[in-house]
């Protein structure tokens, strides 16, 4: 099974068909070149003081380097991004909400091994999910481009629906390939992993993920984004970074107040509603 293509005027409805059905699927050039460089740019200077991983899962020769919002005006917009945002409320459907898990950029170097196979709900202390039951909807968004030579990210197609905690070998996996500025959508169910870099350049990736706003954040956006920086955001991607309630009681600050009020008051909506209203809206999702 290979993973498939879509073309860049694809709307979220392919894109979580396939994510249903393979969990995984690319997005061909959805954003120009130029916009990926301009992203490098911005963030050189924290890629080139990130420290390599120290240990193997991380990648002796990988860096990763986090706190794009923080760091990076183009990166908002990739994390803002219409299909972005529109595939992640689909394939979550039944969430009362979402809110951006991570934002990262995954350098492979020269003679990076290749990663172990995992499946990134893991990360939620390894609990096994039911099987079709999604968490998270993740992108890597080429900021060079993907070949099997380089470190193209490797893909299980279908294992989304297999069971957990499962090995995986080299030849079980799909490369994705893909042209830069293109995008791989991936569930946080499939199994998959960094690819080994066997060419002479590195290959950069940003990976921005998304999760049920019920869950723990992998990246504290409220950390990972001075509270200075966060006063100058926009109202949606705030709430989205999780200055918001994630569900009925879930993530008020002090008094039982919006947690907006820590950053933007003017923007600060009601708490808690009506609690049989909330649990018929959740039911009605399920």
């Amino acid at each position: 099974m290979t993973i498939q293509h879509l073309p860049a005027a694809a709307g979220a409805e392919k894109v979580v068909a396939a994510l249903d059905r393979d969990g995984a699927a690319i997005v061909d050039e959805l954003v120009s070149p130029e916009l990926m460089d301009r992203a490098r740019r911005e963030l050189q200077p924290y890629l080139d003081a990130t420290p390599a991983g120290s240990d193997e899962f991380a990648g002796f020769q990988t860096k990763r380097t986090g706190a794009l919002i923080a760091r990076s005006q183009t990166c908002r917009e990739l994390v803002t991004h219409p299909l972005a945002l529109a595939t992640t409320e689909q394939l979550l459907r039944d969430a009362t909400s979402f809110q951006l898990h991570l934002t990262q950029i995954i350098a492979i170097g020269p003679g990076a091994e290749a990663q172990q196979i995992h499946r990134d709900q893991w990360a939620f202390d390894f609990f096994s999910f039911p099987k079709g039951y999604e968490v998270q909807c993740n992108t890597i968004w080429a900021m060079t481009d993907f070949t099997e030579e380089n470190g193209a990210t490797r893909v299980v197609p279908g294992s989304n629906r297999a069971e957990d905690k499962l090995r995986f070998a080299h030849d079980d996996t799909e490369p994705a390939e893909m042209k830069k500025g293109s995008v791989l959508f991936y569930t946080g169910a499939v199994y998959h992993g960094g690819g080994a870099n066997r060419s002479q350049e590195t290959r950069y990736a940003v990976n921005i993920t998304y999760n049920r706003s019920w869950l723990r954040q992998e990246e504290n956006q409220y950390l990972s984004v001075p509270r200075e920086v966060a006063g100058t955001l926009d109202e949606d991607l705030l709430r989205l970074m999780g200055y918001r309630l994630g569900a009925y009681a879930l993530g008020y600050i002090d008094d039982l107040r919006d947690p907006m009020a820590a950053v933007r008051p003017e923007l600060t909506d009601k708490t808690f509603g009506d609690i049989d209203l909330a649990a018929a809206q959740a039911r009605g999702k399920s």
